[in-house]
């Protein structure tokens, strides 16, 4: 086990590049299941969960050669491939659901386990069972694993509508589609950026679809797609975490990659909140304000404000001058974080997917845990307002979305270190001996 340690009254100066998308990269790597041969991933971000998706796709049968360096992931598809995603690879990255469409298309048959993931509340996978049950599959649970069957002669188009813009629904569904007899329309899928670059993958092998960046996609099913060499959409939510840093830590951050289009709704509540944000070749500008101003906050599916952008907004709250309330209207387990903020003496309360916020002049240190991917980069952000040396422990769930965040935050100016958590850390008693 390992923690962070980050001494406050750090403000964060110069530049930090942003990868391709975790939220992207591991459905493009399981959409590479729909061809025969090799597929190649440029700008891949070299974290914890391209490694557990490469190792879920070699358990598949696919030659999986990542190369965290050069940030390029090869996936060499055999023609005959498994259909089981086992239990200790799904537990540990939700994202190893979205192999369920591609090999129900391909194959004709997938067991995959009930996936686990973060601890950020209730994602349930009624929206991707009830839409593969449209195309024609059987759907059951069969000792913990989720196996779908496609019928004889392969998946059917479908009328299919979504009851909430999923995005993993959206992608399975999709993938699911393109391989499928016939036309398939999907009405009120989700609309975010990574949808858009899995639609461009899925072009780019011969898929045929339309309606690229709306609330409806028509797919006409072909009978094989082809391996093809695609970049990574930037990481957006990477982005609004460095845009937010500088905001907290009233910094400038130059942040490289990053898009500004795909940020609308973040960056326009940093502007609210009193930092400047400028646009310029090949990313984007971020200086934050002396003191933030609050700014009520409410995240909603893409152009929304993002969740995974809401626990960064809380830390921007805490230390803001005056109060403001942020509604979660999407995961119920996300403010998890605020009572680790509060830890780090956050003035707020909790009211079911409401928290109210008063802003303070600064935080003090604290022993937190991280409970999600974005909580933990978010404590660790908070902690540079932190009065003393904080200690970020479950730093693992932090691995799982950015690459090497200390190397990063050093870069910009930062005391923070990584180190191995002692046996005996935060045993009263024991600790020194």
């Amino acid at each position: 086990m390992e923690r962070i340690l980050v001494t406050g009254g750090a403000v964060l100066e110069g530049a930090v590049h942003v990868p391709g998308a975790k939220n992207s990269v591991l459905k493009l790597m399981a959409a590479s299941l729909l061809a025969t041969g090799p597929t190649e991933l440029t700008s891949v971000p070299g974290i914890v969960d391209v490694r557990i998706m490469a190792e879920l796709l070699r358990r598949l049968g696919a030659d999986v050669e990542h190369d965290a360096a050069a940030r390029t992931c090869r996936i060499d598809v055999p023609e005959e491939i498994g259909h089981r995603a086992d239990y200790e690879l799904v537990r540990a990255m939700r994202a190893s659901i979205s192999v369920l469409g591609p090999l129900t298309a391909r194959v004709g048959r997938a067991d995959v386990a009930v996936p686990g993931g973060d601890a950020i509340g209730s994602r349930g996978l009624d929206l991707h069972v009830d839409g593969l049950r449209a195309m024609g599959a059987e759907v059951h649970v069969d000792h913990g694993y989720l196996v779908t069957e496609a019928p004889a002669g392969g998946l059917r188009g479908a009328d299919i509508s979504l009851a909430f813009p999923s995005v993993g629904a959206t992608e399975n569904l999709l993938m699911a589609a393109t391989l499928a007899r016939g036309r398939t329309v999907l009405s009120g899928v989700a609309r975010e950026p990574e949808i858009d670059d899995l639609v461009d993958l899925l072009l780019a092998m011969g898929a045929r679809v339309e309606g690229r960046g709306g609330s409806r996609l028509v797919v006409d099913g072909v009978d094989a797609l082809s391996p093809v060499r695609h970049p990574v959409v930037p990481d957006r939510v990477v982005a609004g975490t460095w845009a937010y840093a500088a905001a907290i830590t009233g910094g400038r951050v130059d942040v490289r990659g990053g898009r500004l289009e795909h940020l609308g709704m973040a960056v326009s509540k940093l502007e609210a909140a009193g930092a400047r944000v400028e646009p310029v070749e090949g990313g984007f500008v971020v200086e934050g304000p002396r003191r933030p101003r609050p700014v009520d906050v409410a995240t909603l599916p893409y152009p929304g404000f993002p969740t995974d952008l809401q626990p960064f907004a809380l830390a921007l709250a805490a230390v803001a001058d005056g109060s403001c309330v942020l509604t979660e209207n999407l995961f119920e387990a996300r403010f998890r974080f605020a009572h680790e903020l509060e830890r780090l003496g956050a003035d707020l309360v909790v009211d079911g997917h409401h928290v109210l916020v008063r802003g303070r002049p600064g935080l003090s240190a604290a022993p937190v845990e991280a409970s999600d991917i974005r909580a933990g980069a978010a404590l660790v952000v908070a902690a540079l307002r932190a009065e003393g040396t904080t200690a970020v422990h479950g730093v693992a769930h932090v691995d799982r979305g950015y690459e090497d965040v200390v190397a990063s935050l050093r870069g910009l100016g930062a005391d923070v270190r990584r180190e191995v958590v002692p046996d005996d850390a935060g045993v009263p008693g024991l600790a020194g001996g």
